[in-house]
């Protein structure tokens, strides 16, 4: 798992098996997997409550690494309710949400995992796998792992 520092260009969504995850699933870890865009191997990826994930925020900051409309269009993530606009302006499920970038094991193609976390309402805590997409470096910058 890293961080994602410079801009990048979105290629394809991944398919990923389960996106959802509530109540006993999620208690201490949560172990996901998807399908490479790539070469289709399955890749494995472990969400720790509280402890996995950037702060999404930084994605669209000033558009460092992603524009507003490149979210929308590949939905990544939706508007903010004005309810919930303290998680930002744009989240998965109205809730804090993350995200980390990752390698496929077999072939190394780069991947961006978004995901949110939180109670959604009393007594229902949720995991909610935005997505997995496959993305390479925009041609104007390079980025960091």
């Amino acid at each position: 798992m890293y961080k994602i520092f410079e801009k990048i260009e979105i290629i394809k969504e991944a398919i990923l098996p389960k996106k959802v995850f509530i109540n006993k699933e999620i208690t201490d870890s949560i172990i996901c997997s998807f399908y490479c865009n790539s070469c289709l191997s399955k890749t494995q990826f472990i969400i720790e409550p509280f402890k996995a994930g950037f702060p999404f925020y930084e994605i669209y900051f000033e558009e460092k690494v992603l524009s507003d409309k490149e979210i929308l269009i590949n939905r990544i993530a939706s508007v903010t309710s004005k309810f919930a606009l303290n998680y930002g302006a744009y989240t998965v499920n109205n809730l804090p949400t993350l995200y980390f970038g990752m390698d496929c094991n077999s072939c190394g193609l780069t991947h961006i995992v978004v995901f949110s976390y939180g109670e959604k309402q009393p007594g229902l805590e949720i995991c909610q796998i935005s997505g997995v997409w496959s993305f390479r470096k925009s041609k104007s910058s390079t980025y960091l792992k």
